[in-house]
């Protein structure tokens, strides 16, 4: 397991709660000049603890307000790679997952409305390697929250 410092993890954190800051800010706020941050922040990129910085987008902002996680079961035995290459042309899939128990891979779904949900998942029932799906349809949202990256 790759370590990381109590400076480490209070950068990744600030960095959570606002890509956007300047690593003087960073600095300032855990004790380390900009350039020094910048050091441990390329650091912690090439190490892939960060993996780049991108922007959280509103779903509803832009349509895509309904949403539904759908157990997978495949025809026999899929390798994930190939059951990711079916899912990835499917712009419905924000996240797809491998488990354990009966289904092989459980998948997270966006949407505009329950129509356009019921022809991805149309699509999605199509792919070749699909047996059956289960699918949940989201109500509401109780929580969304990154993993802690500050543990100190």
């Amino acid at each position: 397991m790759l370590h990381m410092d109590t400076l480490d993890q209070r950068i990744i954190s600030r960095l959570v709660a606002d890509a956007r800051a300047s690593f003087a800010d960073i600095g300032a706020a855990v004790g380390l000049s900009a350039p020094a941050v910048k050091r441990r922040v390329d650091k912690l990129l090439d190490l892939g603890v960060l993996q780049g910085f991108t922007a959280v987008v509103d779903p509803e902002a832009l349509g895509w307000g309904t949403e539904a996680f759908v157990e997978v079961h495949c025809h026999g035995n899929v390798p994930a790679h190939r059951i990711r290459g079916g899912l990835e042309p499917l712009p419905e899939v924000v996240a797809a997952y491998t488990v354990s128990g009966q289904a092989d891979a459980i998948v997270h779904m966006r949407a505009a409305d329950i129509h356009h949900l019921e022809t991805a998942m149309e699509r999605l029932r199509a792919v070749d390697f699909v047996n059956r799906t289960v699918s949940t349809v989201v109500l509401s949202r109780l929580l969304d929250r990154p993993p802690p990256a500050d543990r100190a």
